[in-house]
């Protein structure tokens, strides 16, 4: 497939997703969202791609929403339809068999930051800044940012970022929790691969079940949490991968999965 608004690429094992509209500072347009989304299925199928890195550039990630496109939504039957498409980039983004990073270096704005919530681990450069700017256009975030932020940074973190409307630097957004690694300016799609590097040693079905049973589990009640996560681990346990990793063990050698 043929991408206009991307760079894909995979380098060793991980799939590096780069968008690619430098005129619109990678802003989100209805094009990009579907593109971003044939990528990762892309990625999925691909057995030699263990993780997916979401990335921008150097300068930013991504401006938001394209709001070239945004300000002809002026229905809510038009506005329904135009969120669900986001809804449907970041719900792909979630149930993606395999993790999810978002490399972040410079701005990372609004609906940028939205689809970066949507990434399972984010690692931000020095100098990146974060903000969800809705309440300055007399909107309010329509691509899961009041979902997701505050289950990543809690309530009251995430009423201040949202009623402020103002950047935060990468040193605050690590200390909130909001970008789980800080790596040096250029850095950040480095310290994502390296990340990956790890990711790739560890069973394929592993990190597909955990990714289910954490995104799944936090929608549930602690109860129904710990039967999902039973039912998931009684599954894991019929798997190949599993007599693989346990003999590896106790054998003192490395485990050599294949993802069955």
């Amino acid at each position: 497939m043929q991408f206009e608004t991307l760079k894909p690429e995979r380098d060793g094992a991980s799939f590096v997703i780069a968008l690619n509209r430098p005129n619109r500072r990678n802003a989100l347009s209805i094009q990009c969202m579907d593109e971003i989304a044939a990528a990762a299925r892309s990625a999925e199928s691909d057995a030699a791609s263990r993780a997916v890195i979401l990335t921008g550039g150097r300068e930013y990630f991504s401006a938001g929403a394209d709001l070239t496109e945004a300000i002809k939504v002026k229905t809510a039957s038009d506005s329904v339809e135009y969120f669900r498409r986001f809804h449907r980039l970041c719900e792909a983004l979630e149930t993606l068999g395999k993790p999810v990073l978002a490399a972040i270096e410079g701005f990372c704005m609004t609906g940028g930051l939205e689809l970066a919530l949507a990434c399972d681990i984010r690692v931000g450069a020095k100098g990146s800044t974060y903000a969800i700017t809705s309440s300055r256009i007399g909107t309010v975030a329509g691509a899961g940012g009041t979902q997701r932020l505050p289950r990543i940074v809690g309530t009251a973190n995430a009423l201040e970022i949202l009623f402020a409307a103002e950047p935060i630097p990468a040193e605050e957004a690590h200390r909130v929790g909001l970008i789980n690694r800080l790596a040096p300016k250029g850095g950040a799609l480095a310290e994502a691969k390296r990340m990956v590097q790890v990711y790739e040693k560890r069973a394929p079905l592993s990190l597909a079940f955990v990714k289910r049973a954490v995104h799944r589990g936090m929608q549930m009640d602690l109860a129904s949490g710990l039967e999902f996560e039973t039912f998931l681990v009684s599954a894991i346990y019929s798997t190949e991968d599993k007599q693989e990793g346990i003999s590896a063990f106790l054998e003192k050698r490395d485990a050599m999965f294949k993802g069955r």
